[in-house]
């Protein structure tokens, strides 16, 4: 997964991990988790397998906080379009088409790791399984929390399933992401965002 890099802002060590990070997510996506190894995700990353042990005690808990790692990004991305909906004095649907723009922004920069995320989403015999869902939950809480707004002053009706619609929010976005990724790469992301963009505000009736 890239990131930007911070001169003198991140140690030595947060360096490592982030290489390690994208070498698995790489090599897991191309292969699967059982068919890697830690000798080809050290070398992918460019360090000693050693170095891979010393920063996570297993394979597993290099995945697992991979996992975290990737999630947190993505609700980070999400909060951020929150507060700059916010500071620029938009509404609560305007939030929500903030979050499903921040959404296809991080999946179309980390497509790898949006796969792996869905996959591991419907797996339930991993160790991980209990992190990954709070991970999620973490995310999609974002979207909760606006449509919890929205309600309290009247902008969204009462008689919406809070959890429910977040959820569907939040699937709505990585699956089209994932099909415009791997079935139609030729549409942009302006093209795919103002689709979404329609369905979240009831514009695909042709009605006034």
């Amino acid at each position: 997964m890239e990131s930007s890099t911070a001169p003198g802002g991140r140690t030595r060590r947060e360096a490592t991990r982030q290489k390690l990070y994208e070498a698995a997510v790489t090599l897991i996506a191309e292969q699967g988790f059982s068919a890697t190894t830690v000798d080809e995700i050290a070398e992918r990353a460019g360090v000693a397998k050693g170095t891979v042990y010393y920063n996570f005690a297993s394979k597993s808990v290099l995945f697992e906080e991979l996992l975290r790692h990737g999630v947190g990004l993505l609700t980070a991305s999400l909060r951020e379009a929150v507060e700059d909906t916010a500071r620029n004095g938009g509404s609560k649907v305007d939030a929500l088409d903030a979050m499903i723009r921040a959404g296809l922004v991080f999946m179309d920069r980390y497509p790898s790791f949006t796969q792996l995320y869905v996959a591991e989403l419907w797996r339930t015999n991993r160790a991980w399984q209990s992190t990954l869902m709070v991970v999620r939950q973490q995310a999609v809480a974002v979207v909760e929390g606006v449509l919890r707004e929205g309600v309290d002053n009247g902008e969204f009706s009462a008689e919406i399933d809070v959890q429910l619609t977040a959820a569907a929010l939040v699937g709505m976005v990585l699956v089209a992401a994932l099909d415009w990724q791997a079935f139609q790469p030729e549409r942009s992301l302006d093209d795919v965002h103002s689709a979404l963009s329609r369905l979240l505000q009831g514009r695909v009736s042709g009605r006034p």
